[in-house]
């Protein structure tokens, strides 16, 4: 299955700038393939601005999150895998959305933990709807 974080990156952009606040999103710079500017990174984080007003370009596909945008004055294509993006909020407020490692791995066909062969069953030999929660 196509993983949902690129759609949830792209809607939670959207409600942020739509409501005039400063989209940032928060990116795991030591994860495969993500091009950042390496002097802005803690703890093998970086926080960027993806504001309408702070770059130029942007591109959120369904692979990656493509941007150019000016660190210390020097323009640099920024590319970041939507698998790395860690979280997607609002500067003034913090709302917005964060992921975990298990939002991927469910995305990539991991349908969680499975009930037991023994659970008890339906009718014609089905089992129970199984319900589980979601943060």
């Amino acid at each position: 299955m196509i993983s949902s974080r690129p759609y949830l990156i792209r809607a939670i952009h959207d409600w942020i700038v739509d409501n005039n606040l400063t989209p940032y999103l928060l990116v795991n710079a030591e994860a495969a393939n993500v091009t950042v500017p390496e002097q802005y990174v803690q703890d093998g984080r970086i926080i960027l601005n993806i504001g309408p007003q702070a770059v130029r370009s942007l591109e959120l596909t369904n692979d990656w999150v493509m941007f150019n945008a000016r660190f210390g004055g020097v323009s640099m294509q920024v590319s970041v895998p939507p698998a790395a993006v860690m979280a997607v909020y609002a500067k003034e407020n913090g709302r917005g959305m964060v992921f975990s490692d298990e939002d991927e791995s469910m995305d990539d066909g991991d349908q969680g933990p499975q009930p037991p062969d023994n659970e008890p069953s339906g009718p014609a030999g089905k089992r129970r709807p199984n319900l589980r929660v979601v943060k």
